[in-house]
């Protein structure tokens, strides 16, 4: 018996070292990383109705414009150096690229750090920093008449989805490898269409998935375009260099250009209708519990 109490006690103890250190280790990377975002960002968007300033990374493209509008938001990492890099890539393409920090000041390359930024951002502090970016876009002359995209990348996948449901004055939606909503009876209030752009061996989403997506958003009479890339892995549109590498990254890549071109070739609504909706997403625990393991020992671990 009195071993049976050491074994239970060992594992005890085990368990609190290990949340301990898994706990000061989220909370040391918090503290010495709060400095990476302002080595980023170029822009500070002055927060609207009493909320905070968001720091974004804006991209131009050259000559005078005026261009097509595009908010690109990052993966659970936060705002880094390769959502810069694609920034920069897609504002050579001819957009206006927004890439604003919704994790309000932290970014890391730690997945615990990454996980638990999801679980501590509120969905509405996002929807709220989102509506100031618009807001910015809509303020701006050479902006205000032009056609707005969101699209986004893991965490920004799901986050671009969402941020349509409740906006709906956005002209078009890319989501890559993002968690997908199946309720057509949700999906009916995008506002434009789609694009979706998955990897058939991303273990963190699965296939049966990706097709209820397109199957609810055929019934919602979402027009959309969602295509599975055989045999790639979660985040495989990782960076620019593996983009111009071609590929199944460059053609995804080529892929996203084409629906932007013919999406936002038209000019931009002045007429706005306000933004109401009530929609929240509920945490998709399984999700960013998968997402972990892919990231660390799963198809995706090559990333970062």
């Amino acid at each position: 018996m009195k071993l049976l109490q050491k074994i239970v006690l060992g594992i005890l103890l085990f368990l609190f070292v290990t949340a301990l250190t898994l706990f000061g280790s989220i909370l040391f990377d918090g503290i010495t990383g709060k400095d990476r975002i302002h080595s980023l960002v170029n822009t500070s968007i002055p927060g609207m109705n009493g909320g905070p300033d968001v720091l974004a990374y804006v991209a131009q493209p050259n000559g005078e414009g005026p261009y097509p509008v595009v908010v690109m938001i990052h993966e659970f990492y936060g705002l880094n150096e390769s959502v810069v890099g694609r920034a920069d890539g897609l504002a050579k393409e001819g957009y206006v690229v927004i890439a604003p920090d919704t994790f309000r000041g932290s970014t890391t390359a730690f997945i615990p750090r990454a996980i638990y930024q999801v679980i501590s951002t509120k969905p509405e502090n996002v929807d709220q920093d989102l509506d100031t970016v618009f807001a910015w876009i809509k303020a701006d002359e050479k902006l205000s008449k032009q056609p707005i995209a969101i699209l986004g990348f893991c965490y920004g996948g799901r986050t671009s989805l969402n941020y349509s449901l409740h906006n709906p004055n956005l002209d078009a939606t890319v989501v890559f490898y993002g968690s997908p909503v199946t309720d057509p009876s949700i999906l009916k209030s995008l506002p434009g269409p789609i694009l979706g752009i998955f990897g058939g061996s991303d273990n963190s989403i699965a296939i049966d998935d990706v097709n209820a997506f397109e199957t609810a958003l055929n019934t919602a009479k979402i027009p959309n375009e969602i295509t599975i890339y055989d045999g790639q892995p979660h985040a495989f549109v990782s960076d620019m260099e593996t983009i111009e590498a071609g590929g199944a990254a460059g053609q995804a890549w080529q892929q996203m250009l084409r629906f932007l071109d013919i999406n936002l070739s038209k000019k931009g609504t002045t007429t706005l209708s306000p933004i109401v909706s009530e929609y929240r997403s509920s945490f998709d625990w399984k999700y960013y519990a998968l997402l972990a393991y892919e990231h660390s020992i799963g198809t995706a671990s090559h990333v970062h």
